[in-house]
């Protein structure tokens, strides 16, 4: 007799894996007649942008800028100074063969090392490496059974759910707008923001980001070596085109300034200011699907071969702000604090006191003016710790897809003593793979035994915490037939408290 199967895809967690790659550092910056020559460097900054990931079989490619930022003590009491450089490159990966049909790749890292000197007062040499991490994760259409028919085969069903993964999408857009300086800037020393999409609108192939970006604007005055502190708010709407993307996907959209370009107005005009954001969306749309995670046959032996399952949940989403403070001494007890910078290390996820943690290494670097009128850096370093809301096992396995930011940054000195203290945003989500097992493959054998028709009832001693399925099928009798013969409510899967069941007609 035919058995019939029938089958259909389920989009299973595929491979996670993580690599490390360095990408070289080697330029001279020429310090343009606009700004004032080097007389003292105080501290140089690398930071990767990646604009491109092309992941095929056994490759993936990067493609972006190392942007080179450069502080520097101006001579003939110029003060803070900055410079910067952007440095192109294309890093070609290996990476292990596997098949997938959905991927998201996050990059993150830290700078491994970097010496910066002044060749002349007009020119700058920079050598280092910048330590890359990329994480790859990726989803592949597997095939599951998801119901058996006929020579009598009876079915255990398990319903399995999770997400899949609908949109994954990175695009740099630009933000204009105007900023006015009550007086002319001799020199724009930093240019940062912080941006937040505040609505989030789904369509059939398209997502509506709406939100602000905050930008705040360093500078100083012609003659005066004070820092100043000018701040201007952005609005943008920006309409995504995104394949896959419908109005029941579960999406988060993450908005984070890569660049900033100042063009100074004349005269009494406004200054014209554009910024580049990388808007990050990532959407999923959750399913279920019910496999036989076991069989057996009242008529025939049968031969089965299990399958191991991955799928793929979200199992919380962070859009969470913690503050971290961290204090330490000074060489200099009557420095002057000028300006402060944070950068962060990898999001990683640990297990600490019976509960998991998002966790970073978050370098905080202050510039500050000695009690001599030189420039000086000083760091802090200081660890992030955030709980997750939802408590998990601590052998789950969990893939992070966050973003963490600076909201807020205060660096100030009393009694010799740098304090910091520092708002830090996380966004994104928390993934979650679990292993399920089902019947990957079944085929009839040869007909059981005849049962001895001089027996028509078998007894069973059963244990607590035994399922019916198993014991119907160490008998080759249907569970329906046992839940019959002991008068057994229908719906119950297992032995609550050890007692006597009776196993109808069982065969040989």
């Amino acid at each position: 007799m035919e058995l019939k199967i029938f089958r259909d895809a389920l989009p299973a967690a595929g491979t996670n894996c993580t690599l490390k790659a360095e990408l070289p550092l080697e330029t001279e910056i020429l310090i343009s007649d606009y700004l004032p020559p080097v007389f003292k460097l105080v501290k140089c900054f690398v930071r990767p942008v990646v604009l491109q990931k092309r992941l095929q079989p056994g490759k993936l490619q990067l493609e972006g800028y190392l942007r080179c930022v450069v502080y520097y003590q101006g001579e003939d009491g110029a003060g803070l100074c900055q410079t910067e450089q952007k440095l192109p490159f294309t890093k070609l990966l290996d990476l292990p063969e596997f098949v997938f049909t959905a991927w998201a790749v996050q990059v993150e890292g830290q700078t491994e090392y970097l010496n910066c000197r002044t060749v002349n007062p007009r020119r700058i040499e920079v050598r280092g490496a910048y330590g890359l991490v990329v994480s790859v994760h990726t989803q592949v259409k597997t095939d599951v059974i998801t119901a058996l028919s006929d020579g009598g085969v009876e079915q255990k069903l398990v319903t399995l759910s999770g997400v899949r993964r609908a949109a994954v999408l990175e695009k740099l857009v630009t933000v204009e707008g105007e900023i006015r300086f009550p007086t002319p800037p001799a020199a724009v020393l930093d240019l940062s923001g912080n941006a937040s999409v505040g609505d989030l609108k789904l369509l059939n192939g398209k997502a509506v980001a709406k939100g602000v970006l905050v930008v705040s604007c360093a500078w100083r005055a012609e003659g005066d070596p004070a820092l100043q502190g000018q701040s201007v708010n952005l609005n943008f709407n920006q309409v995504l085109d995104v394949d896959g993307l419908s109005e029941d996907c579960r999406c988060l959209c993450v908005a984070e300034p890569v660049g900033f370009t100042l063009t100074e107005g004349e005269g009494e005009e406004p200054s014209r200011l554009t910024a580049n954001l990388m808007l990050r969306l990532r959407a999923w749309r959750p399913y279920q699907l019910q496999c036989v995670a076991d069989a057996f046959s009242t008529k025939f032996e049968t031969e089965q071969t299990p399958q191991t399952v991955q799928t793929e949940s979200l199992a919380c989403t962070l859009d969470k702000t913690v503050t971290l403070t961290g204090s330490g001494p000074l060489p200099d007890a009557g420095a002057k604090i000028l300006a402060c910078f944070a950068s962060f290390g990898p999001a990683l996820l640990a297990y600490r006191e019976n509960n998991w943690d998002l966790t970073s290494r978050v370098t905080v670097t202050s510039f500050g003016e000695n009690s001599l009128s030189e420039l000086e850096s000083y760091e802090k370093v200081l660890e992030l710790a955030l709980p997750l809301e939802r408590e998990l096992p601590s052998d789950a396995e969990l893939i992070p897809e966050c973003w963490l930011r600076a909201e807020d940054l205060r660096c100030v000195c009393a009694n010799g003593t740098l304090e910091v203290t520092l708002s830090v945003k996380a966004e994104g989500a928390i993934l979650q793979r679990s292993g399920n097992t089902c019947v990957g493959s079944i085929a009839l054998g040869e007909p059981l035994t005849p049962a001895d028709p001089e027996i028509s009832l078998r007894i069973y001693y059963a244990q607590a915490g035994e399922e019916l399925f198993a014991i119907a099928r160490r008998f080759h009798v249907s569970p329906a037939q046992m839940l019959a013969a002991n008068d057994l409510a229908e719906g119950i899967t297992a032995i609550d408290a050890p007692q006597r069941l009776l196993v109808p007609g069982a065969g040989g």
